[in-house]
């Protein structure tokens, strides 16, 4: 197991839980809402804002931490990430923050405190690019767009 080290940005609320893994099974840590206010926001369907952690991370290297929607907020609520997976790069130390989208068709209150998106560490490969005069014939070639199908 890697350790993501933590703090805290200044206001926030260290009441708040850390990410956390619900299950034992789990791939995703939920992350929590930290407003310095302590209040709400109301997302009007079709908005989106940056919903603030109160914290800061600090990502081993060869390893990024990727940001995706929590299901159930995406289900019953329309709640989603627009940029999903957001990425976290390794290098970056500045304040975890979370776009959020109402893509539902009611208004939809964020909480202080509640658990609004979930992120998923993984290992990170990088490659170099080569230019070359040719590429490689594979049986689907250039097709794409759906060019593979409907079903």
């Amino acid at each position: 197991m890697i350790s993501i080290r933590v703090t805290y940005e200044d206001g926030a609320d260290k009441a708040v839980a850390l990410p956390s893994y619900e299950t034992a099974g789990a791939a995703g840590a939920d992350v929590r809402v930290n407003f310095t206010d302590r209040g709400s926001v109301t997302l009007q369907p079709g908005a989106r804002c940056l919903v603030p952690t109160g914290l800061r991370i600090e990502i081993p290297n060869g390893f990024e931490v990727q940001i995706r929607p929590r299901s159930g907020l995406a289900l019953k609520h329309g709640i989603t990430l627009p940029n999903a997976p957001g990425t976290i790069d390794s290098d970056y130390r500045g304040p975890l923050g979370v776009i959020v989208m109402n893509a539902g068709d009611t208004p939809f209150v964020i909480e202080h405190g509640a658990r609004i998106a979930q992120m998923v560490v993984a290992p990170v490969v990088q490659a170099r690019f080569d230019v070359a005069e040719g590429l490689d014939d594979t049986a689907r070639g250039s097709g794409g767009f759906g060019s593979t199908g409907t079903s």
